[in-house]
């Protein structure tokens, strides 16, 4: 939490740095140009971070998606909780056979469920990389045509 403070903190002032050195350095070229240029590397360096933010994202649910995060109540915990009626439609008599069957199957349903969200934490990714890569180009392409 502190490393996101402190991100939000610096990340402004290197931004505004950046716009100062870049206004003196081109103060001849005049005021309209200096804006454009401007603009230009801002939306540049907007749409990088947020393609690379996606890349990043998709790379840590593709693990999640191989490597799904294990269950984490034991078998004895889960017949506890059986035997004491804290889960709900429980019978409170059971044969061992039948807690381990329903214990592997939530343990089974559990796996699914995290390989989904991890499916859908990559298709909302995607939409950090698909969505501004387009403009990021637009901009380059934009800003090659300045320099010549």
């Amino acid at each position: 939490m502190f490393v996101f403070s402190l991100l939000f903190f610096i990340l402004p002032v290197v931004v505004l740095i950046f716009i100062v050195a870049f206004a003196v350095k081109n103060k001849e070229q005049g005021g309209e140009k200096v804006v454009r240029h401007l603009y230009t590397y801002l939306v540049l360096f907007a749409t990088l971070m947020m393609v690379i933010g996606g890349g990043v994202s998709i790379f840590m649910a593709t693990a999640d998606l191989v490597s799904p995060t294990g269950y984490y109540q034991s078998f004895t915990e889960y017949k506890q909780m059986v035997s004491h009626g804290k889960i709900e439609g429980s019978k409170t008599e059971m044969s061992e056979e039948e807690l381990r069957s329903n214990y592997d199957l939530y343990v089974r349903e559990e796996k699914n469920r995290q390989k989904d969200r991890a499916i859908n934490q990559i298709i909302k990714s995607l939409g950090f990389i698909v969505i501004p890569l387009p403009v990021f180009l637009y901009f380059n392409r934009l800003r090659k045509q300045y320099k010549e």
